[in-house]
């Protein structure tokens, strides 16, 4: 069944949002958070098919533009549907702009009109799929993540690591890799990077060992031991 997050720092809102969405896709999963940190830590460690927010979230004005900025960078492009009481006639278009689904002002939409926009969301959107354990987007350069987890990677070793994954299981040679670095064009730099990879995977999950050293040769994406 599809999941959703309602983001709404407003209990009884965010209790009324997740019941209209139960009620209208009984057996639905909704997971209801209350603050944009916590909610930024969902985001990215869950996959959503949709995410319904608030601007606002306590003190944070603007808590729910940083979050749809997450969400983009994330690459997952999951609909989001903004409820918020900022004055649609300003804000509808900013979210636009900020490639929201869509956005409802508080106060001036009845049940049925957000059950309508919230089906058409379903109906419209891309399932969510389980996380593949490493995913990456070097068109967006968004950060890679493995298992849900963002990867803080400089954008070279970004573009090694995509090199080596893109053929996953065979050795991809240190001249092959040469062609991805705009200096430091020697095999000693290379392993820098390599082992600059190898530390952030290992912040995250202590046991990575999924990019094999291939003597002489260079290395290996080894999918299966990772």
């Amino acid at each position: 069944m599809p999941r959703v997050a309602v983001i709404e720092d407003d209990l009884p809102t965010s209790n009324q949002l997740a019941g209209w969405i139960r009620a209208a896709r009984p057996g639905i999963e909704v997971q209801q958070w209350f603050t944009r940190d916590e909610a930024e830590a969902a985001l990215a460690r869950e996959r959503y098919d949709a995410v319904v927010l608030d601007i606002e979230l306590g003190r944070e004005r603007h808590a729910g533009v940083a979050l749809i900025n997450a969400i983009n960078k994330l690459g997952t492009r999951t609909p989001v549907l903004v409820v918020s009481a900022m004055p649609a006639a300003i804000y509808r278009s900013i979210m636009k702009a900020l490639d929201a689904w869509d956005y409802l002002q508080k106060t001036s939409f009845e049940e049925a009109d957000f059950v309508e926009t919230f089906l058409e969301i379903l109906r419209t959107a891309r399932p969510a799929t389980p996380a593949a354990e490493l995913s990456l987007d070097p068109l967006r350069q968004a950060a890679p993540l493995w298992r849900g987890q963002r990867v803080n990677l400089p954008l070279t070793a970004q573009r090694i690591l995509a090199a080596l994954h893109a053929r996953a299981g065979e050795v991809v040679s240190y001249e092959e890799l040469y062609a991805v670095v705009k200096s430091g064009r020697n095999r000693d730099n290379i392993r820098k990077h390599v082992s600059t990879i190898r530390d952030a995977f290992r912040e995250l999950d202590p046991d990575f060992d999924g990019i094999e050293n291939v003597p002489m040769r260079g290395f290996r994406w080894s999918a299966s031991r990772a």
